[in-house]
Formats: C-alpha cells, structure tokens, sequence
C-alpha cells in the first residue's frame, strides 16, 4: 500500500532553472529510445551554462559531447537544453498542456509544488526561481488532480 505524499506547505527553494543543469538530465536516446543521460562536466571557470555535456545510453552505449563553444541551449520546453533530445519525463494534460521534467529531482519539487495546500512565495527580489517561472495552468488549483494523475503516471513509466 502507498502513501500518498501530500505536503502541508510549500517553500520557494528559491532554485532556477538553470541550476536544474548541474545534474542529470533524463532524455529520450536518439539511437534506440531508451532512457539516456546528459551529465554536466564542470569545468574550472566556466560556468554552469558552459559546462560541456555528455550523453550516455546505457542500453545501447551511443555517447556524444556538447560543448558550448559555437553552440547555444535552448530552455523552456520539454527538450533538453543542450543536444536538443526529447525529455524522458514529459506527458501530456487534458488540457493539451505538456508537462516536463528534466530528472527526478525536478519530477519531485513540481509535485511537491501542486499537492501542497499552502504554498508560500519567494521573498521580494526573488522573481526568477524555477516556481515563480511556472505556467499559470499549472499553479492553478483546478488542474491540481489531473497534474498529480499525469506525475503519478510519468513515475510508473
């Protein structure tokens, strides 16, 4: 038997989305589909967003680099920045919304976000966190239950 996670309050953890890219990025492998990973390789004076990427498929070991010298990534929707790969973690809402994730970690602050009754706001100046940045079908109280459902089910997947 499960217990249903629900939160009582919620706290900005005043992360962006951006710092989502310091860790893994779950997406869809171009060479077979299976679920592959983009790790950032930190490097000395670069930053985050500079970082060179590698893809791996464990299922079918096809590997590449990114780096950011000539290229650009891309934020905002559900493809990984970098390569430009389809996000594993993404499903669609009745309301022909898709919902994304990067990893598992992001899957988690999105539902802990949804399922809490009360959900606090960052303090003044802090207007550029991953929630703040939300879309307003997925703050809104009406699509609460469907949005758990569509979480509940990109988990099972």
């Amino acid at each position: 038997m499960s217990v249903e996670r629900r939160p009582e309050r919620f706290r900005d953890p005043l992360v962006g989305l951006y710092s989502l890219a310091e860790q893994d990025i779950d997406v869809v492998c171009p060479r077979c589909s299976a679920r592959a990973v983009i790790s950032a390789q930190p490097h000395d004076g670069l930053t985050v967003l500079s970082w060179p990427r590698r893809l791996v498929c464990p299922t079918c070991t096809h590997s590449a680099w990114w780096e950011s010298k000539g290229n650009y990534s891309s934020w905002g929707g559900p493809i990984d920045p970098f390569f430009r790969l389809p996000l594993w973690l993404r499903a669609s809402c009745r309301n022909g919304r898709t919902l994304w994730a990067f990893n598992e970690a992001h899957l988690t602050l999105l539902e802990d976000f949804v399922t809490a009754r009360l959900r606090e706001r960052t303090p003044d100046g802090y207007h550029q966190t991953l929630v703040e940045r939300l879309p307003a079908w997925l703050k809104s109280a009406k699509n609460r239950d469907e949005v758990r459902r569509v979480i509940s089910r990109m988990r099972a997947a």
